[in-house]
């Protein structure tokens, strides 16, 4: 069970689904994740997150933004880990509650090897090429993070969306 409230993914959903399909589709295409796509991701929370969110909940987790865009600037100075993803990541951040890390660490694990599985197979098919003929992720030498970075949030804010019709909440 998720600590986010369903009403809180729910809330956040319709919102954050586009910008997390955005995300990736351009990361692919150009391997690169817009600004654009990293503001209006902190817009929303900025503006749906009070909402959604005990205030106090919602201004604690302004926190994971700032600790996850240190490290993700250190890793990007490191080499490990692109601009745009690490500002993704961190716009990401608030919208997890602290008590999900363990969860959402399994969850992108699988998320990462699926993804690269599913894209590594995807540019092997000519179809699938042909239909997507100019996307840079298919000869680049790095491998599209935004991806599995878009992915992460979506599945994590559906699986508590989904948390909050289970059997195991009714009861």
């Amino acid at each position: 069970m998720l600590e986010l409230p369903a009403s809180a993914a729910l809330w956040f959903l319709p919102f954050v689904a586009p910008i997390c399909i955005w995300v990736a589709w351009n990361d692919m295409a150009h391997m690169k994740i817009p600004n654009k796509a990293v503001m209006a991701l902190f817009l929303v929370y900025l503006l749906v997150g009070p909402l959604a969110l005990p205030l106090e909940t919602w201004l604690w987790n302004w926190v994971n933004l700032v600790v996850v865009l240190a490290a993700g600037f250190l890793l990007n100075m490191a080499g490990g880990l692109g601009a745009g993803d690490a500002k993704f990541a961190a716009a990401a951040a608030p919208f997890v509650m602290p008590g999900d890390l363990d969860n959402l660490l399994l969850l992108f694990a699988a998320i990462v090897l699926a993804s690269f599985v599913t894209h590594r197979a995807a540019r092997a098919i000519p179809a699938v090429r042909r239909a997507f003929p100019d996307w840079v992720s298919w000869t680049h030498r790095k491998f599209p993070m935004g991806l599995p970075l878009g992915a992460m949030l979506l599945f994590y804010l559906g699986l508590a969306a989904l948390d909050g019709i289970s059997p195991a909440a009714a009861g």
